[in-house]
């Protein structure tokens, strides 16, 4: 079988419709919509297409986690060396990918639930593409602690949209999933800290691909810690999964850097 896939060789039937995320955060039609809105708020008209879309984003998202904890599992030997992981990683990974099919049958019956069908919103491969590096430690801390990360912070804003609007199904479903990311996302920390113990260049690698991934999925501002942040920081989840406040404060920096990006790209489209 062959080891290091490539986006290109995930295997999706005709249900499914792929774009690339800059399609996403650059999408002119965002241009016209006010920069303080919040979607997530049951008392906008458009939170529960809003909602829905992010339901079906989180659904494609576990298949890709699913897929990319899989791939680790296998695409390496087992041993110390810099291209081979610990068999005691692989087995963290498997139950991961325990964890991520659960994921992903609860997230098809919740899209259903919302009233979504598979294929309705499109699926962007950022996450997969980030489980593609070579380096493992590259790896763990794009998906486990970047991505991971994200789905912690997307949870809990689902969860509480859940608790606003009424809905017992979606909350508890959100808040059961929200568990297993904070797990997940302290597996990343704790190995990243276990493989570049004696090796703190190769951590400073490691750190900085995770800033580059983090800002690229601050979705254009819309993950952030200001009071129009439709999607929060979950500060608290995030230090129960081994971040330090200061790491913490980098994200919401880095959202504050992706929104004036975003802002500065419209304005020279206008």
């Amino acid at each position: 079988m062959k080891r290091m896939l490539s986006v290109d060789d995930l295997a999706r039937d005709d249900r499914f419709e792929r774009i690339r995320i800059e399609e996403t955060v650059f999408d002119p039609r965002n241009a016209v919509m006010p920069e303080s809105r919040n979607a997530f708020k049951p008392s906008d008209p458009d939170s529960p297409d809003a909602a829905r879309a992010l339901m079906h984003g989180i659904f494609v998202g576990e298949i890709q986690a699913l897929e990319g904890a899989g791939r680790t599992c296998f695409d390496y030997d087992t041993g110390s060396g810099r291209d081979e992981v610990p068999f005691q990683l692989k087995l963290d990974m498997a139950r991961q990918c325990w964890d991520e099919a659960r994921h992903v049958e609860i997230s098809v019956k919740l899209t259903a639930h919302m009233g979504t069908q598979i294929g309705e919103f499109s699926e962007q491969t950022m996450l997969f593409e980030a489980a593609c590096n070579a380096d493992p430690v590259l790896r763990l801390t794009g998906v486990n602690r970047a991505l991971e990360g994200l789905a912690i912070d997307v949870f809990n804003t689902m969860r509480e949209f859940g608790r606003l609007s009424g809905d017992p199904v979606l909350s508890f479903c959100e808040d059961w999933m929200l568990a297993d990311e904070v797990t997940h996302v302290k597996m990343g920390s704790d190995w990243l800290r276990r493989l570049t113990v004696d090796d703190p260049e190769r951590r400073q690698r490691a750190l900085e691909f995770q800033r580059v991934v983090d800002k690229l999925f601050s979705l254009g501002g819309v993950r952030g810690e200001d009071d129009d942040s439709p999607i929060k920081l979950a500060r608290r989840f995030r230090e129960l999964a081994g971040f330090g406040d200061d790491e913490i404060d980098e994200i919401a920096d880095l959202s504050r850097e992706a929104r004036a990006d975003l802002r500065a790209h419209r304005a020279a489209a206008s």
